[in-house]
């Protein structure tokens, strides 16, 4: 009986965003926008950018390379425990993928304590609001 091996690996063609920075090769166009990296990215928007609070958030924005818009989230400890942080970042993100955000800019979005009493659509309301002011505040955005 002749046995032929099956287990023979085709050959993978390379992708074509090989050399494309990760977070850019990880984008899904359903999510909107990519994960703000490296972490020197958040201290140059904080220095650089304009903000604008609106509810229970404050949305940094700052000029960036050309691509999909980069969001970071941030929640820090006066917004309540672990798990009051992490759904706080779960809604800004989601947030953040309903929301049109502009193409080559890079957000940080900050939640306050008020975010946890606030419902996706309040949010989602937040985040528009404070984008369109820091719009009209003047940012210079590569649309």
């Amino acid at each position: 009986m002749d046995f032929a091996c099956a287990c023979v690996r085709a050959q993978e063609e390379p992708h074509s965003n090989a050399d494309a920075p990760r977070a850019v090769r990880n984008f899904l166009p359903s999510q909107g926008f990519v994960p703000l990296r490296p972490a020197s990215s958040f201290s140059t928007i904080y220095r650089t950018g304009i903000g604008s609070r609106k509810g229970g958030i404050l949305v940094l924005q700052a000029g960036g390379p050309d691509g999909p818009p980069s969001v970071g989230v941030v929640a820090g400890r006066k917004v309540g425990n672990a798990v009051r942080r992490n759904r706080a970042k779960r809604l800004m993100r989601e947030a953040a993928r309903r929301v049109d955000l502009s193409p080559g800019t890079q957000y940080i979005i900050v939640a306050s304590k008020e975010l946890n009493e606030a419902g996706l659509g309040s949010v989602i309301q937040w985040i528009t609001d404070a984008v369109e002011a820091n719009r009209m505040k003047g940012l210079r955005t590569h649309e």
